[in-house]
């Protein structure tokens, strides 16, 4: 009796645990809203990339200085991002977005009623404080709003977001800036602001602030991240400028940053809350995760940059016509989308991954062929293979992200991530802007070296030359010209073949992920 009454209890009793879970209408407009904010904050990094020269032109501001109005952005963007947790917990979440998303709109006006230099960085400065907050806040609310089984397609779509936003922001600057006016690549976000504060009003439920946290808030922590984060930023995108450590300027903010990170350090030993948790990195799925992140968000921000510049110096592209170049691959991510959910469930992240990274290896090592011939058309293969590489990387990624932590360190969680992700790029940029003046310089004298004036073929060039631009003069500043084009293309290739010997690097890190469990617990942390 005893084996019949175990065997034939009603299945309700034993299935009740395993019922799933579905996400109500308002959860779903919760992941709207978040989804909107961050891709809001993606697309305003780059969307002043390609109005830049107009913009300084209006506002009085030279080619140097003007590099600030998008370097304002992303180191402000940088230090909120993990400092954004925090604000979450203490202020509530809805009350966080509300006040982050009524100040983006407030500073993209100011951005775009501005008409000198330091009206123009303050906004960008602003905008980057509020947009980094509105990143990592998608994240988490994939992680606390949506069930486990429909947190794949949360994550599809917030993924999706965070790769089409730095794509697309180039071609809707270059186009507003072409056809209206640059005022209007940040006017476009007063309608997008008013309705994502409409649905946060409707989707999110009030929370009472936790003023307590205040008090025993990880100020070392809050202090370090601000001081370490924001002076590392500014040392990587101007060092190169500033001729790195030759610059009193740059060895200040270098001592700057590092007293930041020692504040950070303090404040993990002795806060009993510290303002973001490290420990999280000790896991190794979160870890390798974090690592190769910072590789893809590199691979991303670099290409996103240097294909511009090379069609720009040798294929005479204007910035409309290398944004469209750059945003073919943002077009396999929008046909791929609908599908990702399915993928995310059924393809092993290891798989998957490896799977990404090989693409985003082999679309940059097949750059490495580039000539002074070059057109946008060279990069159509290699940039859809770019955003398959990133589909399967990235996707499975910011789902193991979430999948290797409770609930409760989600926002800690999404703010290592998304910081790991953007200081990459910034990596990416000042690693560039390095390699660019060494290798030019040795590419340029390797050439010149194999071209004596007594070679048959120097002379025979230089005659030709001499008699079709009418003097020795044009002669000679023909051949430097062409010297420094093939120096260029030289560079250029050096680029890709380092993006693709990185992302090589550090793919064998996929070994230490796990298999994404298909059930409704948090995934447990592995130290």
């Amino acid at each position: 009796m005893s084996t019949a009454t175990s065997v034939t209890r009603p299945a309700t009793v034993v299935d009740a645990d395993l019922a799933p879970v579905r996400a109500d209408l308002t959860a779903w407009l919760a992941l709207a809203a978040g989804a909107m904010g961050a891709f809001m904050a993606m697309l305003d990094i780059s969307i002043v990339n390609s109005s830049l020269p107009v913009i300084q032109g209006e506002i009085g501001a030279s080619g140097s200085e003007g590099t600030w109005i998008s370097t304002a952005y992303l180191v402000a963007e940088i230090v909120i991002i993990p400092l954004s947790g925090w604000l979450e917990r203490a202020l509530g979440l809805r009350t966080f977005l509300l006040i982050a998303t009524t100040l983006f709109i407030c500073f993209s006006m100011t951005c775009g009623f501005s008409h000198t230099l330091p009206v123009m960085i303050i906004g960008r400065v602003g905008q980057g404080f509020t947009g980094g907050a509105l990143i990592p806040t998608a994240m988490t609310i994939i992680a606390t709003r949506l069930p486990r089984e429909q947190q794949p397609l949360g994550s599809s779509i917030f993924g999706a977001v965070t790769i089409l936003g730095p794509v697309v922001g180039p071609v809707v600057g270059g186009w507003l800036t072409e056809n209206v006016s640059w005022h209007y690549a940040f006017f476009i976000n007063l309608p997008v602001g008013i309705a994502l504060l409409v649905l946060l009003l409707v989707a999110l439920p009030a929370q009472r602030p936790k003023w307590d946290m205040l008090r025993y808030a990880d100020w070392f922590g809050i202090a370090g991240l601000a001081l370490g984060l924001g002076g590392l930023t500014v040392v990587l995108e101007e060092g190169q400028r500033e001729q790195w450590f030759s610059s009193p300027t740059i060895c200040w903010l270098a001592a700057t940053s590092a007293i930041g990170f020692v504040f950070v350090g303090i404040g993990q030993a002795t806060a009993t809350k510290p303002v973001i948790r490290l420990r999280l990195l000790l896991d190794r799925q979160f870890g390798a995760v974090v690592i190769m992140v910072t590789m893809v968000g590199m691979v991303s921000y670099g290409t996103s940059y240097v294909i511009p510049q090379f069609l720009a110096g040798t294929a005479g592209y204007n910035a409309l016509q290398s944004g469209q170049v750059v945003l073919l691959s943002g077009v396999p991510m929008i046909l791929m989308m609908p599908f990702t959910p399915w993928l995310v469930e059924n393809i092993d992240i290891r798989i998957a991954v490896a799977f990404g990274m090989g693409l985003l290896a082999l679309s940059s090592w097949m750059e490495v062929d580039l000539t002074v011939q070059s057109t946008g058309a060279e990069f159509a293969a290699t940039q859809v293979m770019r955003g398959i590489g990133t589909i399967f990387s990235a996707m499975y990624m910011n789902r193991a992200a979430i999948r290797s932590v409770s609930r409760e360190m989600a926002s800690d969680a999404s703010g290592l991530y998304n910081t790991a992700r953007n200081l990459g790029g910034s990596l990416a940029l000042a690693s560039i802007g390095v390699i660019q003046d060494h290798r030019m310089w040795l590419h340029s004298r390797r050439i010149e070296e194999t071209l004596t004036a007594n070679s048959d073929m120097v002379q025979t060039y230089m005659q030709q030359q001499g008699q079709t631009l009418g003097s020795s003069d044009a002669a000679y500043q023909s051949l430097g010209n062409a010297i420094q084009a093939q120096a260029i293309v030289m560079t250029y290739a050096d680029l890709f073949w380092l993006l693709a010997v990185g992302i090589v690097c550090v793919s064998p890190l996929v070994l230490l992920l796990r298999p994404i469990p298909k059930t409704k617990g948090p995934a447990p942390l592995t130290h």
